[in-house]
């Protein structure tokens, strides 16, 4: 997996490189193309919801 830091806005994201089936991920941006989504974004709310649901949303 490769990550790279970029600052934007004044918030410090990173880029990230994922391993998944080609035929979800078509799916899954057919799908977000269709109403308007990031995948990025999605991806980026799963993974707080995920924190939130194991209440660690505050862990560095």
């Amino acid at each position: 997996m490769q990550i790279f830091a970029i600052e934007w806005g004044g918030m410090t994201t990173k880029n990230i490189t994922l391993k998944v089936s080609s035929e979800l991920y078509d799916k899954y941006r057919e799908l977000c193309k269709h109403e308007g989504w990031i995948v990025s974004r999605q991806f980026e709310k799963s993974m707080e919801a995920e924190l939130k649901r194991r209440g660690r949303e505050n862990v560095k």
